[in-house]
């Protein structure tokens, strides 16, 4: 393929960018925005593009790397011509008025530097950006004032519909719009084409530099080692706020839980004499740090489902999938790794189903959906029926069943569905065939899910 790496990074587009555009034309420098998300989803490539095409100029300060005299300077705010001066001469960038954009990079590791945001927000000569990972900005705000000038906004992995676009197959997932919107399938043929893309998705993942490295090689070996490094770069990360190892072995076992089809995770299995309820702290911080996905269990399925969740009762999948697809064999050699050989051959069987409830978690949460599920009893057996996924809709629900292959057996829906028939909107069984219709349960190919 040919394409440098620095040249296919830069050219991807990431929806995130019209978000910066509507800030910065409504708020006209009346708040800095802060971006937030998982170490290497692409928040500091996309804000410095922001910078070069939206401003006349900017600074980019990356606080994992600033020379101690441009970290000094936020130590004495008093005269801001000053301290405006000295940035532009230490960092040879000459700013203008109303015009120019200061990027705080790695915002977490200056925590004066993000104190300082209140005063030069006010000032309003230039505009300001803040990056870093959530875990780290909330760790590190000891004896500062967080500036209430701050919009927050959640950077997420590329989607589907962003990882079309950087390997050049925007028909495929307009084509599943088209499907969606005039509800009527368009024969097995087209589906297993677009099912066959899809997979290349789940393959690769949505974390740039796996895309990129996948688009300048074409070698699904390199991309592994690209999403291993990542994994690594993680469970560094992990250990920073526990040193026990814990929280990083919690995270290795993620597939191992997802397919053993409990109805929870069940920390006891992974972590000897320990219970979700003495990790609560530990797993909200394995949250906040937004390398995973969690869904709640919904003990009451109705709208406002958040009112109704059990911390200690959860689901974990990991923020993206091709680092899913590589952390299901980590330990051992890119070629032993069954779920590529079976993806790449269309042939992931019922027994690996959980790798599409980890890219349906995937999909719902880039569209702004919090996760949740629900379990319950059935009363004619020890059996438990399960709803993989809840979303709202208005004033009411839409359960999904996610399933690798068959549509006509959703038992756990149609009990649900008896259950709680006043609460539901629509219906939704997510698979692999094509579109189609069972009565009134919509039968969706996965691909169809950024849809919903």
């Amino acid at each position: 393929m040919g394409i440098l790496y620095n040249e296919v990074m830069e050219a991807f587009k990431r929806k995130i960018y019209k978000k910066f555009l509507e800030w910065k034309n409504e708020s006209d420098g009346r708040t800095a925005l802060l971006v937030e998300g998982s170490r290497r989803i692409g928040k500091s490539t996309i804000v410095e593009e922001f910078g070069k095409n939206e401003y006349d100029s900017y600074i980019l300060i990356d606080f994992a790397f600033a020379s101690p005299q441009i970290k000094d300077l936020f130590n004495d705010l008093s005269d801001l011509d000053a301290f405006f001066r000295l940035l532009q001469f230490y960092t040879k960038t000459e700013l203008y008025d109303r015009k120019s954009l200061i990027i705080f990079d790695e915002v977490q590791k200056c925590p004066l530097a993000r104190q300082a945001i209140k005063v030069l927000v006010k000032d309003h000569r230039y505009d300001y950006i803040e990056t870093g990972s959530l875990i780290s900005i909330k760790e590190n705000v000891k004896d500062i004032l967080i500036p209430s000038e701050e919009r927050k906004i959640q950077m997420y992995p590329m989607d589907y519909e962003e990882f079309c676009w950087a390997v050049g197959e925007t028909q495929a997932y307009e084509m599943g719009r088209t499907i969606f919107e005039s509800k009527k399938s368009f024969g097995e043929d087209i589906n297993r084409e677009l099912m066959r893309k899809f997979r290349l998705y789940m393959i690769v993942g949505g974390m740039p530099q796996a895309v990129a490295t996948f688009l300048e090689t074409n070698n699904f070996s390199k991309v592994d080692a690209v999403k291993r490094d990542i994994l690594t770069l993680y469970e560094n990360d992990y250990m920073k706020f526990d040193s026990t190892g814990k929280i990083s072995k919690m995270f290795d076992f993620i597939p191992a839980e997802l397919q053993k089809n409990a109805s929870r995770y069940q920390v006891s299995s992974v972590l000897e004499n320990e219970r979700a309820n003495s990790m609560l702290e530990k797993i909200s911080k394995l949250v906040d740090s937004k390398t995973v996905n969690i869904a709640y269990h919904a003990n009451k399925p109705e709208s406002g489902l958040a009112q109704y969740t059990d911390l200690e009762k959860f689901k974990l999948f990991v923020c993206d999938t091709g680092l899913f697809v590589t952390l299901c064999f980590k330990n051992k050699d890119f070629t032993e790794n069954v779920v590529y050989e079976k993806l790449l051959t269309d042939k992931l069987s019922a027994n690996l189903g959980y790798v599409y409830e980890n890219v349906i978690a995937q999909m719902l949460k880039a569209k702004g959906e919090e996760l949740f599920y629900h379990t319950f009893p059935s009363t004619t057996s020890n059996h438990n029926y399960e709803i993989d996924f809840i979303i709202s809709r208005k004033h009411k629900i839409c359960p999904i069943e996610a399933k690798s292959s068959a549509f006509n057996r959703h038992k756990s829906l149609d009990v649900f569905t008896e259950k709680y028939s006043s609460q539901i909107q629509d219906r939704y069984i997510v698979y692999t065939k094509e579109y189609r219709k069972d009565k009134d349960i919509f039968c969706l190919p996965v691909y169809l899910v950024p849809f919903l």
